[in-house]
């Protein structure tokens, strides 16, 4: 920084140097007037005549003279015209030098990206404790910001470094942390070029490939995942990071074969077992493999059909009897009853609650009379019992209460 100020202090001065110059040597009166030179030619004329009246070139030497004064007479200038002019004075150049340098900073500032500059010396500084911070497992954890600053003053240090594989996979997965795909995949590309045998990069690096959104990348990912799975076949984190990439690319059978060798590789009490169940219920449901299917009729007591509204609409939701929140929902206009349909894992409300991965279920039929999907005073409704539940169940419900 100091480096800096001192060669933009250095461009300032040499600027202001030619300014005073220009300034000092436009003041100089001229060396020769008007009048000199008149009497200088004039001098010259005569000794041009007395040499061509010696050689005999002309006869009458006198007329000339005579003519030549008379010339000299006429460009004599006049008194005013003549008196020299009252030199400038050197201070009249300090405006002109506070302008420069005023135009020159404000330049800088406006363009030169200043803040940016200070904001950047200011990373450098708290580089060391930000680094010391994220090392520490006892320490505060780093906020976003505060990531985005450490990841900053580490490709610094890289610039100054490039050999070091335990920055280049730091920044990598700060990369990944940010949402920054291009940090990353060059992060790891770098640690990579440094260590083309070491797991831990590749399979950094394969996982940051998976999940970007450009196809290429990920068929690069499933290319390196199947290489390494051909060495470590029963690897728990190959296996997931292989069927993840398999169900983006919407393989699912392929994504379905790894998550089930991931449950064999798994101990029974491990809560990842639950979720790689419902990935693959997920998949099958994606693949149309999915044969689990809630079946429901639905009916009106004599008094609800009475008082149906016109404009009604018909509100499904089925839950676990745990949560409040519906594993699975269907919107439907009024029409006649009774009514039969079918509820499956399309109708989830999240992809890892699907209704194929419930033991047990419960559902309620409302019917909104403003279309609102929020339960108001005055609506009809019906719900079942709470029911085990096998994959290929029948329930009816019979909307006969309403909405106190």
């Amino acid at each position: 920084m100091t480096l800096f100020w001192i060669v933009i202090t250095g461009l300032l001065l040499a600027a202001l140097l030619l300014l005073l110059i220009a300034g000092w040597r436009s003041d100089r009166p001229s060396s020769v007037d008007r009048d000199t030179l008149n009497k200088v030619f004039y001098q010259q004329r005569l000794h041009e005549l007395d040499e061509d009246e010696a050689q005999g070139v002309i006869a009458a030497r006198q007329p000339m003279v005579q003519e030549l004064q008379q010339t000299l007479l006429t460009d004599i200038p006049s008194s005013s015209a003549s008196a020299p002019g009252r030199p400038l004075s050197r201070w009249v150049l300090l405006p002109g030098a506070v302008l420069l340098v005023i135009v020159s900073l404000g330049c800088y500032l406006k363009t030169g990206g200043l803040p940016g500059l200070i904001a950047w010396h200011q990373v450098q500084d708290d580089y060391p404790a930000l680094r010391a911070r994220l090392l520490d497992p006892q320490a505060k954890p780093l906020t976003l910001e505060e990531l985005a600053r450490l990841g900053l003053g580490l490709r610094t240090a890289l610039q100054q470094d490039s050999g070091q594989l335990r920055d280049w996979l730091m920044l990598g997965r700060i990369g990944m942390v940010l949402d920054n795909r291009e940090t990353a995949i060059e992060a790891f590309q770098r640690a990579l070029q440094l260590a083309p045998n070491n797991e831990e990069v590749k399979l950094s690096y394969a996982e940051v490939l998976t999940r970007s959104s450009d196809p290429q990348d990920n068929r690069e990912a499933q290319a390196m995942l199947k290489a390494m799975l051909q060495q470590a076949p029963t690897n728990v984190r190959l296996l997931s990071l292989a069927a993840f990439n398999a169900f983006e690319q919407q393989q699912y059978p392929q994504a379905i074969s790894f998550w089930q060798t991931m449950l064999t590789q798994l101990p029974t009490n491990d809560p990842r077992v639950a979720q790689v169940q419902r990935s693959i219920q997920q998949a099958k449901t994606a693949a149309g493999l999915q044969t689990s299917q809630l079946s429901l009729r639905i009916t009106l007591a004599e008094a609800t059909e009475k008082m149906l509204p016109p404009g009604g609409v018909m509100y499904i939701s089925v839950s676990d009897g745990v949560s409040p929140v519906p594993v699975a929902v269907k919107k439907l206009p009024l029409s006649h009853f009774p009514l039969s349909l079918t509820l499956d894992d399309s109708n989830a409300m999240m992809p890892e609650r699907l209704l194929s991965a419930q033991h047990q279920v419960k559902v309620r039929v409302r019917i909104a009379r403003d279309g609102s999907a929020t339960p108001k005073p005055g609506d009809w409704f019906g719900e079942s019992a709470l029911t085990p539940f096998d994959g290929h169940q029948h329930l009816a419900v019979e909307i006969n209460q309403q909405q106190p």
